[in-house]
């Protein structure tokens, strides 16, 4: 999938595949949530992307613009409630000056892709409180209490597919 902004560089999302394009979703990962929000790359870097399927959304001269992961079976069964046929969206970050344009949109409909190819049924999130409206608008329903991630407040969400 490819999509062009007026008055920009066009870009591209897709699965990311090899270690280059790892290295680029973790490079964003870490401008936004190490970096831009503070989060301990510890806790980042949780020892789940081995097994994860991961989007990357890339300009076109290469510069890489944003990312997001999916967790599906026993590997996401702690964010699903162990239900298999659910995956688990993650680590969904969009560079600061890439923000506006539709790019967090476009990876989490390339990660719900991801979902469907793979048989799942729904996708499962943790959502920053600040992002809940983001999420709702893509037909995410926020379910349970408030709980902190990261020292940040985050609250479930599932869309059906």
């Amino acid at each position: 999938m490819t999509t062009t902004d007026a008055g920009s560089l066009g870009h591209a999302i897709r699965e990311a595949t090899g270690p280059e394009d790892r290295e680029a979703c973790f490079a964003v990962r870490k401008e936004v949530f190490v970096l831009e929000q503070g989060v301990p790359e510890d806790i980042e870097y949780d020892g789940r992307d081995d097994d994860a399927i991961q989007v990357l959304a890339l300009r076109d001269d290469g510069v890489p613009l944003g990312t997001g992961r999916l967790l599906y079976g026993p590997g996401a069964a702690d964010r699903t409630g162990g239900d298999l046929s659910v995956g688990a969206l993650g680590r969904l970050a969009v560079k600061g000056a890439a923000r506006g344009r539709g790019l967090g949109a476009a990876l989490v409909r390339a990660i719900e892709d991801a979902a469907r190819e793979r048989g799942l049924t729904a996708v499962d999130l943790h959502a920053q409180t600040h992002a809940l409206g983001f999420y709702e608008r893509l037909g995410y329903e926020a379910y349970g209490p408030e709980f902190l991630d990261a020292d940040i407040p985050h609250r479930s969400m599932r869309r059906t597919l």
